[in-house]
């Protein structure tokens, strides 16, 4: 709920008054799970295409849907156990659900400072939104660096999920911290995909993720694939003509050859969580702004063209896992064998 400051609240206008439980309204609806976040991203870029940030979030949640109904698919419940699948669902969903809930207000107060040809961004505070991000709103109503914007919710966003997330003693002793999440990393099975209606795949694998600083550098390194002057027009068109269900096939159904549907939608697969903050903290306050945010180049390590690479990595996953299913199986056979004698 939007936390009320009485000396501050009782200075503001009735608009103002009325429009807070309205975007708060907003924010809840949308906020249901990775399906509802991901249209709303996109209705909202579509109307205004200068919040560049806007469609990087829609195709990055693409991203985490698909990931997350990985975890009933064919091949990791093959894998992990039912109590790690839940566990690594609700980082997922955790994640998502905390940066539309600090995001989605701001793009909302974006649009109705448009509507009123005003910065209302002075509204802000009563969403908890960090001080960091209320000055680059108001720099950007009057300077229009869309690329700074950008950068800007890039770093917010990251920081944003760094603590609850991130840091979190659960997450990060079961998640974060476990021997496999370190081999998943430096096999660099982790990826986010940007893919075409033309069957290719371009994108970024992830490393060092429990790092701000390598989240930020890696949200950098995608919008730059993203709005790279050849390849946007192909990611809008996917975007536009393809209905997140969650699935991995969302993506595979443009591959050649089209590979069997081994995920579900993610609706089928996964109920509704309802989540809660109770204790809100601008993250400004516990950690300094680095400069090399906003001014670090940009360097690509890898090839961003990923179609090869991903169908390798898939049968590669595949293979290991059934070898796990070998060994697995010998080993019980020959406990019960020594048993039975």
């Amino acid at each position: 709920m939007v936390l009320i400051l009485d000396a501050q609240y009782s200075t503001l206008a009735a608009v103002e008054k009325n429009l807070l439980p309205y975007i708060e309204m907003q924010e809840f609806k949308h906020n249901l799970d990775n399906i509802s976040r991901t249209e709303a991203y996109l209705q909202f870029y579509q109307r205004y295409p200068e919040i560049k940030w806007a469609f990087l979030a829609h195709m990055v949640s693409r991203n985490a849907g698909w990931n997350m109904c990985d975890l009933e698919g064919k091949w990791l419940t093959q894998l992990l156990n039912k109590e790690k699948r839940n566990l690594l669902y609700h980082t997922y969903e955790r994640a998502n659900w905390l940066i539309f809930h600090d995001a989605y207000p701001q793009l909302l107060l974006y649009h109705y400072s448009t509507k009123m040809h005003t910065p209302m961004f002075h509204l802000l505070k009563f969403f908890h939104v960090s001080q960091f991000m209320v000055g680059e709103w108001e720099r950007f109503w009057k300077d229009r660096d869309e690329e700074r914007l950008l950068v800007a919710l890039i770093i917010n966003e990251q920081n944003v999920i760094q603590k609850p997330v991130i840091l979190d003693p659960l997450y990060k002793k079961k998640v974060f911290h476990t021997f496999l999440f370190s081999v998943h990393e430096r096999l660099h099975n982790s990826y986010v995909l940007f893919p075409t209606v033309h069957g290719e795949l371009f994108g970024a694998s992830v490393y060092g993720f429990n790092l701000v600083d390598r989240r930020i550098e890696l949200g950098k390194r995608l919008a730059s694939i993203l709005f790279e002057k050849a390849l946007y027009p192909h990611f809008y068109q996917f975007a536009v003509n393809t209905i997140h269900t969650g699935s991995r096939y969302d993506y595979e159904q443009y591959l050649q050859p089209i590979p069997a549907r081994i995920t579900p939608e993610l609706r089928q697969a996964f109920p509704v969580i309802r989540h809660s903050i109770h204790q809100y903290e601008d993250w400004t306050s516990i950690r300094r702004i680095k400069k090399q945010w906003f001014t670090s180049r940009l360097r690509h390590q890898h090839p961003i063209r990923l179609t090869d690479w991903y169908k390798r990595k898939k049968r590669s996953l595949h293979r290991g896992i059934q070898l796990k299913n070998f060994f697995t199986r010998l080993l019980r056979d020959k406990k019960e064998s020594l048993g039975r004698e």
